[in-house]
């Protein structure tokens, strides 16, 4: 696995946050992974569609989205495992019957990485207060995930032995069923095996224009 790959997937499209980002990424703006070719002039090439990457990226940020942190327990890092988490948008509902789910990671990334071997996962939904733990999860350059989970009040999962915040909206564990690679990207198909909604007071955590911002 690639360790310190700090990976954000926004609507599908990763994006890192500054090297010199604060910790908590609690205003951390987020920039594009790879700047878009350009011509000379500075313009961006189109794609052969003839949308270009900063085209894209500004169309689809004005899609507001949920926040998510995906966890899973790598057992071969270490002596005791490690426990992984990668924050994202691109996250969604495919099928009420059986119950999936779906997230998108970027390929070669850590969390695709693991994924590729490690069947079960978890999702927590954040809510609105925390901000905080979606920026740290985001946050580029980082060596190790157990660092950034000491702090952070959670449990582990029963049915994905995958960490779950404390405070979280609602929790999801998960085992893949499939995976479609899609571009730069992999589709990630997971069965619900569990779920618990632990926290109904708060509203959610949102991205909106490259930020991340509370409802109300």
């Amino acid at each position: 696995m690639r360790p310190g790959a700090g990976d954000v997937s926004v609507h599908g499209v990763f994006t890192k946050t500054p090297a010199d980002a604060p910790a908590t990424g609690l205003s951390a703006p987020v920039t594009p992974a790879v700047a878009p070719t350009s011509v000379p002039g500075g313009a961006p090439i189109p794609h052969s569609v003839g949308v270009s990457d900063d085209e894209f990226r500004a169309a689809l940020s004005r899609l507001a989205a949920g926040v998510v942190l995906i966890t899973a327990h790598d057992p071969d890092d270490g002596p005791r495992g490690e426990d992984v988490g990668m924050t994202a948008t691109a996250f969604l509902s495919v099928s009420l019957d059986p119950p999936l789910v779906m997230v998108s990671v970027r390929n070669d990334s850590r969390m695709d990485d693991l994924l590729a071997v490690q069947p079960l996962w978890a999702v927590s939904v954040l809510s609105g207060h925390q901000r905080q733990i979606a920026g740290r999860f985001a946050m580029k350059g980082r060596i190790s995930d157990r660092l950034l989970f000491e702090d952070i009040a959670h449990v582990r999962g029963e049915a994905s032995g995958a960490p779950l915040v404390g405070g979280a909206l609602a929790t999801l564990e998960c085992r893949t069923e499939q995976r479609v690679v899609a571009g730069d990207h992999t589709l990630v198909i997971g069965r619900v095996l569990a779920t618990s909604v632990p926290n109904e007071d708060d509203g959610p955590l949102t991205y909106f224009r490259g930020k991340y911002r509370q409802l109300g």
